[in-house]
């Protein structure tokens, strides 16, 4: 099996692991939001340090390895820290309003569609940091806001109705486009494992607090809720990340995207299996235009194609 072969399988299996996760966050809507969510974000930080060992041991068996001066170890500690930090940050925030929009009746698969529409939504956002926008992205905004329309129409008569819980979905979606903006700012500076799991600390500690101050956790509730608590802490965070950082390491970028784009439809998939959710036609058809605007927004165009041949 070539490597290209394992990369790509180790996304697919990324894509299943967080679409999969979407059901156990729904499992874990006994709870309260910031409670389900600081303790698996805090899990998934701490399953990380063992990995951050492993691959460190790694690095040092690697004979192109190059060694770095005092100074530079120390800048890039900082950086570490405060990108670490920030990310944290702005990931609490995004997961506590996807685990919102969860609590407030928001389906699984559902929650997996509109999540989704962070990838067209990033570029958007990088036009505040003068980063070019291919003009598709602007069809796929609109193919994405049609979409979200059709998901959204569960009314009676097929009329639109958002709900609570779509709303914070849909905030969820633009707060994960500022957090892809964030990492990308801070992971070509850092070690990447290093950085999510300082991230991830973050976001629990950050969630812990809010448990204590907006919320009334019951140790014999978080108790009956263990399996969604460790699935989202160990396999979505843990697990499922490192295969994200060992899959990219030999697969084509946008196939990379693509594949993990996959997640969306694993959501519905498990959806429907685990949870025994069901979706109208006007539902499946906007899974299928957001499906459609995710897939166009990741293909190259053509002066990319012409690029990556002359590379």
């Amino acid at each position: 099996m070539n490597k290209k072969l394992k990369s790509d399988i180790m996304l697919l299996i990324t894509a299943i692991i967080w679409g999969s996760a979407f059901v156990a966050q729904k499992a874990g809507t006994v709870l309260e939001p910031f409670t389900y969510n600081g303790i698996r974000m805090l899990i998934g930080g701490l399953v990380l340090i063992p990995v951050i060992f492993l691959f460190k041991k790694i690095s040092k068996e690697d004979p192109d390895r190059v060694a770095k001066t005092e100074t530079e170890k120390q800048a890039e500690k900082k950086t570490l820290l405060i990108g670490g930090l920030s990310c944290g940050v702005v990931l609490c925030i995004a997961s506590s309003l996807q685990q919102f929009g969860m609590f407030f009746d928001t389906d699984a698969g559902k929650t997996g569609f509109i999540t989704s529409l962070y990838i067209v939504l990033v570029p958007i956002l990088g036009l505040f940091l003068h980063k070019k926008v291919k003009p598709v992205i602007w069809f796929c905004v609109a193919l994405g806001a049609v979409g979200f329309y059709l998901l959204c129409m569960a009314g009676k008569g097929g009329s639109f109705a958002l709900t609570t819980g779509d709303m914070f979905v849909l905030l969820c979606a633009v707060a994960f486009s500022c957090h892809i903006l964030v990492v990308d700012h801070f992971a070509p500076k850092c070690d990447g494992i290093k950085l999510s799991c300082i991230q991830f600390l973050t976001a629990g500690i950050i969630g812990i607090v809010c448990m204590f101050i907006f919320e009334n956790p019951v140790i014999a509730d978080i108790l009956d809720c263990w399996l969604p608590i460790l699935y989202c802490g160990v396999f979505s965070s843990g697990i499922a990340y490192t295969l994200q950082v060992l899959g990219q390491e030999h697969a084509e970028p946008t196939v990379a995207t693509l594949i993990m784009s996959l997640e969306s439809v694993f959501a519905v998939l498990f959806g429907v299996l685990l949870a025994s959710e069901s979706l109208t036609i006007y539902e499946g058809l906007g899974c299928v235009v957001i499906f459609i605007a995710v897939i166009i927004s990741q293909l190259p165009s053509k002066e990319e194609r012409l690029q990556g041949k002359s590379n």
